[in-house]
């Protein structure tokens, strides 16, 4: 099946006519082997389906958008490749509905860092096709979504935030200013915290999975 982007797929274990989807966008430098470890331990009722982002970084890396830096060392994310991977990311969902019996109304993404905030970029421009954002190690970027945003109706997103205490790769104080925005948007929030750097922790992982299985329909 060629679709837009590579990934990696583990199908419900207990099917209906639509199951939801659980789509897992890695972090820069990463591929779609990543997150897909968790797959075996997420719900069975879910279509598990992991991306590769579309920028090779070689030896079996990938980025969803390229991060310069000047001569001062100072980084610089490049937001028109990232604009133009929220674009691909919404396509690629509607060809996943299209090509497997996945519900619509039930699509949930999971990122990581640079997948994480893609994954903000992706709910807040295209609220139609995304229903549930876990958001860990990340922070929102609104200058990497759409520019008419403010008319979407996102009071029907749910968002599990979460973030490493001690990151030394996204400074906490950035995941910290992002409920409050969400909130202020209309949008339900969860924001947790745990005592590592960048990272996912143990706790982490189960209070997302639990937190899903919560606001599963």
């Amino acid at each position: 099946m060629n679709l837009s982007l590579e990934y990696k797929i583990r199908e419900p274990k207990v099917k209906a006519d639509k199951n939801p989807l659980l789509l897992l966008l890695h972090g820069y430098g990463s591929n779609e082997a990543d997150l897909f470890s968790f797959a075996e331990e997420l719900p069975e009722d879910y279509y598990i389906i992991s991306a590769r982002a579309p920028y090779d970084m070689q030896y079996g890396s990938y980025a969803w958008y390229a991060i310069n830096f000047d001569a001062d060392q100072n980084k610089f994310s490049d937001n028109e490749q990232a604009r133009s991977s929220r674009d691909l990311i919404a396509k690629f969902i509607d060809e996943l509905v299209q090509n497997y019996a996945i519900d619509a109304e039930n699509v949930s993404l999971i990122g990581f860092s640079q997948g994480s905030i893609l994954s903000y970029a992706v709910a807040l421009s295209y609220p139609e096709k995304v229903q549930k954002v876990v958001a860990m190690s990340g922070y929102l970027n609104l200058d990497i979504v759409a520019d008419d945003y403010l008319k979407n109706s996102l009071s029907t997103l749910k968002i599990f935030a979460s973030h490493g205490t001690v990151d030394q790769v996204i400074p906490v104080a950035w995941a910290r200013k992002t409920p409050a925005i969400l909130e202020n948007l209309g949008i339900a929030v969860t924001y947790k915290e745990y005592p590592i750097g960048h990272g996912v922790a143990p706790q982490n992982f189960y209070d997302f999975k639990n937190w899903l299985l919560d606001n599963n329909k």
